[in-house]
């Protein structure tokens, strides 16, 4: 069967429920002439040929059997190929009423349509080559965005940055490639088109670009996800009590006894619009309590996943010494250590706060009366702006990812080849393979499995 298919297609495009208005989306070669079939203008019909592209005509929607009205609508007509699928399409917007876009869609199948398929106008649009498979994914992205940087990853993605990024990597291969493919054509004059030592550089520097493509991924899904926040540091210093003035609601029990926090509390909140998830651990100290320390090595694991590392100690007690096990985190460059010291409310007016540690941020608070919390807010902000900043394209995408990783592999693999001397048709197969994993991001190559994976998890509507 062919997936895209050659039917006219219906759906409600806005969220189930009550609302002022809804729109409803037909598309096909049959759009207009279904939608005409059941609305009138000041009474008249309207014939199909005074249809103008992008006009929106005032009316009425009729149930022609029963002569009965359904709604006052507005009707938007699109001709192929300038429209969204690249089809004629129809946007009929009605009031909000459960009821009535139930009638008008039970209207708009009698008279030829067929319910739309998870993603199917957005698939229309690829098939039509309105965009590509990365372009497609990213309408996707751009519905499910909760905060800025998701936002303007996706709207990015949306118009080809990334796309452009891969056709040009892509590119340099097949220029390449065509020239050792002439010399598989003429392998009994034993010539050579193709200088070794040049595809040696580009195979180096396509390496490189992937490389750093691969990298970002960490950052796209931090992006697309939530940037991880790990809370961590000894019993009773204060995690369960910053995490409820950071989401400003009591999410985690807060107890003056240890160990009460003996699992991870994960949420989410925006600040700045940039989307953070907060994660709340154990605190850290040695037990025998078996439950307490499952709780314990799940606390080094979200330290290992999170991007942000706020460590809480208590400033009337703290040692510097403690943080010496946390080294790797310090001095790792993907992640940003802050060191909270909290509970300011129980110094001496007259004591002097400094904690002199190089290489790290240190904020002071009162997480019990929320002092300082904002400053904690703004250095998460300025974190999550310079992560965005010092990348240029981003991949967000675990298909994409995926696929680059595998192209990194196969230019290996012609490295080594070519390292070891094998026959040039013999190294025309990793060649091959790169342009076909780089090729599927785009979908310049692909499969009908790949594109159900990717458009089953559109909404209806899109």
């Amino acid at each position: 069967m062919n997936i895209f298919g050659e039917d006219t297609i219906c759906a409600i495009s806005t969220a189930s429920g009550t609302a002022a208005i809804a729109v409803i989306r037909l598309s096909g070669p049959r759009s207009h002439e279904i939608a005409l079939s059941i609305f009138t203008r000041q009474g008249k019909t309207l014939n199909i040929n005074d249809i103008r592209a992008y006009g929106v005509y005032y009316g009425e929607i009729k149930d022609p059997d029963e002569d009965t009205a359904i709604d006052d609508v507005l009707m938007t007509f699109f001709k192929a190929p300038h429209s969204y699928t690249g089809e004629d399409s129809v946007e009929i917007s009605c009031h909000g009423s459960q009821y009535i876009q139930q009638r008008i869609m039970e209207l708009l199948v009698q008279r030829g349509a067929r319910l739309a398929r998870g993603g199917e106008y957005t698939m229309r649009a690829f098939a039509n080559k309105k965009m590509d498979l990365v372009q497609a994914e990213a309408v996707a992205d751009l519905i499910a965005s909760r905060s800025r940087e998701a936002h303007d990853m996706a709207v990015a993605q949306m118009r080809g940055g990334f796309s452009q990024k891969i056709n040009e990597l892509r590119q340099q291969l097949i220029d390449f490639t065509a020239l050792i493919e002439l010399e598989l054509d003429f392998s009994e004059e034993d010539v050579e088109f193709a200088d070794r030592e040049r595809f040696k550089v580009l195979i180096e520097s396509l390496k490189q670009e992937i490389k750093q493509l691969t990298d970002s991924f960490k950052t796209g899904n931090a992006i697309k996800n939530g940037i991880p926040v790990a809370i961590v540091g000894k019993p009773n210093v204060g995690k369960s009590t910053l995490l409820n003035a950071l989401l400003h609601e009591d999410r985690a029990i807060v107890s003056d006894i240890p160990g009460t926090t003996r699992d991870s509390i994960e949420d989410t909140y925006v600040i700045n619009g940039h989307t953070f998830r907060f994660i709340d651990t154990a605190g850290l100290r040695k037990v025998d309590d078996v439950v307490e320390n499952i709780g314990i090595e799940r606390t080094y694991r979200k330290m290992n996943e999170a991007v942000i590392i706020l460590y809480m100690c208590n400033i009337t007690e703290f040692d510097i010494m403690e943080l010496k096990e946390f080294e790797q985190y310090i001095n790792n460059k993907d992640k940003h250590f802050i060191l909270v010291a909290n509970k300011t409310d129980l110094l001496d007016k007259n004591t002097s706060l400094e904690i002199n540690i190089p290489n790290i941020d240190v904020v002071y608070i009162s997480a019990k009366k929320k002092d300082n919390i904002q400053q904690i807010t703004d250095m998460l902000a300025s974190q999550a702006e310079k992560m965005y900043s010092e990348q240029d394209v981003i991949v967000s995408n675990v298909r994409h990812h995926e696929a680059l990783t595998r192209t990194y592999s196969d230019l290996e693999a012609i490295e080594k080849g070519m390292d070891d001397g094998i026959p040039t048709d013999l190294m025309t197969t990793d060649i091959r393979a790169a342009l076909f994993h780089l090729g599927s991001i785009t979908g310049e190559i692909t499969t009908d499995d790949v594109l159900q994976s990717v458009f089953s998890r559109f909404c209806i509507g899109k």
